[in-house]
């Protein structure tokens, strides 16, 4: 059933032997794409990462045709994009970009309804689906469908992009620099959220960025380009960090490709420590019972919807009464079970704390993890062998 489901939903693409020239530049001399040729299977998310001016942003407008190759062929399962109707062809493939490019005097729902406008969907369809996707990409309809964009924050406005870009359920989706614009505590969260809409939707993505942390984080492939356009290394992250093909290769991940490996596990591939919680109007003397007994010395408040208020401290525990959330300290970071080992130790060490909360997606309780435990996890191999 899945595989039926991701056959009816994504397509291979597959880039042969493509080369991009402009006007004025001779035949082998400086391309912007040079017989670029790798293969996106159904489903899967193809990272193109380099530096400046290696052809990343050419290659994804090759596929809808936003620019049109040089030489070679762009197949779209088993379709050459060359022949297919290109208003046709750029409806079938969603588009992401770095600023959104959101209209500026349509509201969101209008906005997030253009294709299927463009399609001749009936009124009532359209703001069916609109509502759908907003929902899905956590924006409330209720809230955000009629707001123009300039009322929207940055990650807000991305979302929307997302959003839009899906709008009739696309086989394909080209993301440029999507998460680029917006700061990095708001990046970490989009690309989160995409991770686990991807796990639903098995879009085939093609994926553009500068940062090889990104790439690491978001690609099931990765492809490497250096300067003229020229295919460096294709392979999985894995491969990448383990194995690079070259010398610019190596020094483009960095030399700290084993700590970047801790990016290739997540939270959830973690075994986490239960944390110690109470609530308020708890017992004090059965509350400090628990805490006595747990090598950190701290309890967990947390709400009747078991979500994080703070740390209690055994020492902030009078000697008999109840708890009150007065007597909580700062918070330990929220982590999300699909955030990845390197973003959680980064984010302890930013706190200064010994453990990060992990959450659902509902901000409940999930368990622990600590620094010790990412190290451990490193030195055990996991992300050890490329260092």
């Amino acid at each position: 059933m899945a595989a039926e489901r991701q056959a009816q939903v994504a397509a291979t693409v597959e880039f042969e032997h493509v080369s991009k020239r402009y006007p004025g530049t001779q035949a082998g001399a400086g391309a912007a794409v040079d017989d670029l040729s790798f293969i996106v299977p159904a489903g899967k998310i193809c990272v193109l990462v380099g530096p400046s001016g290696c052809g990343k942003t050419t290659s994804l407008k090759m596929v809808n045709r936003l620019i049109e190759p040089t030489n070679g062929r762009i197949l779209l399962d088993g379709v050459d994009a060359a022949s297919r109707d290109v208003t046709d062809l750029r409806r079938g493939i969603g588009y992401v970009i770095q600023q959104t490019g959101l209209f500026p005097h349509q509201t969101i729902g209008e906005n997030v309804a253009t294709v299927p406008r463009l399609l001749g969907w009936t009124p009532a369809r359209r703001r069916e689906r609109a509502e759908q996707l907003l929902a899905v990409v956590g924006l409330p309809p209720a809230t955000y469908r009629d707001r123009y964009p300039s009322q929207l924050s940055g990650g807000e406005r991305q979302r929307v992009g997302v959003a839009r870009a899906l709008a009739a359920d696309p086989p394909i989706m080209l993301m440029d620099e999507p998460f680029g614009a917006v700061d990095p505590i708001v990046r970490e969260r989009l690309q989160n959220e995409f991770l686990r809409l991807q796990e639903d939707l098995a879009k085939t993505i093609l994926f553009v960025t500068h940062d090889i942390d990104e790439a690491i984080k978001m690609g099931d492939l990765v492809a490497v380009l250096q300067l003229g356009g020229k295919l460096a290394q294709f392979g999985t992250p894995e491969e990448i960090l383990a194995a690079p093909a070259s010398d610019f290769v190596a020094r483009f991940v960095g030399a700290d490709r084993g700590l970047k490996r801790l990016s290739l596990s997540r939270v959830r591939d973690l075994a986490l420590i239960p944390a110690v919680t109470g609530r308020t109007g708890d017992d004090v003397r059965t509350v400090r019972d628990r805490i006595l007994a747990d090598p950190f010395h701290y309890m967990l408040l947390v709400d009747d919807l078991n979500r994080p208020v703070g740390w209690v401290h055994q020492e902030a525990l009078p000697a008999d009464g109840a708890l009150v959330e007065s007597m909580t300290e700062s918070m330990s970071p929220l982590l999300d079970p699909r955030t990845t080992l390197k973003d959680a130790l980064s984010m302890l060490l930013d706190a200064d704390v010994q453990a990060g909360i992990v959450v659902d997606a509902a901000g409940a309780v999930l368990g622990l993890v600590t620094a010790e435990m990412i190290a451990e996890r490193m030195r055990s191999g996991v992300a050890g062998s490329g260092a």
